[in-house]
């Protein structure tokens, strides 16, 4: 994989959802692109729906970004473990997505919307 990052201001609101709940909506996302992985989105912690989550005892290293922590999401009683991420102190490269949060695109459903 290649360690070339980018990081793009979305223009327009995004949403991730399981199945019909809401669980982050930001119109201030900033999109992720590495590499040859499917681009992802991070968002404010102020617009991810903390009342879903639950932390994790989960810690993982990338070494372009750094260590990741986690959180469990829990929706109609299902519990999706590990399925949120943020990188508290980045690597300096990426330091605009400090405390931002991030989903595993094949774990939920997200939508785009541009301006």
């Amino acid at each position: 994989m290649s360690n070339t990052i980018e990081l793009k201001t979305h223009e327009g609101l995004v949403k991730v959802l399981i199945g019909a709940v809401v669980i982050a909506e930001s119109e201030s996302a900033i999109q992720l692109l590495e590499g040859n992985l499917p681009a992802c989105f991070y968002f404010p912690p102020g617009d991810v729906s903390s009342d879903l989550l639950t932390a994790s005892t989960a810690v993982t290293h990338c070494p372009y970004k750094g260590n990741a922590r986690y959180w469990h999401v829990t929706v109609d009683g299902v519990t999706h473990e590990d399925i949120v991420w943020a990188y508290d102190s980045p690597i300096l490269s990426v330091s605009p997505i400090a405390g931002y949060m991030s989903f595993y695109n094949n774990r939920v459903q997200v939508v785009g919307l541009s301006k």
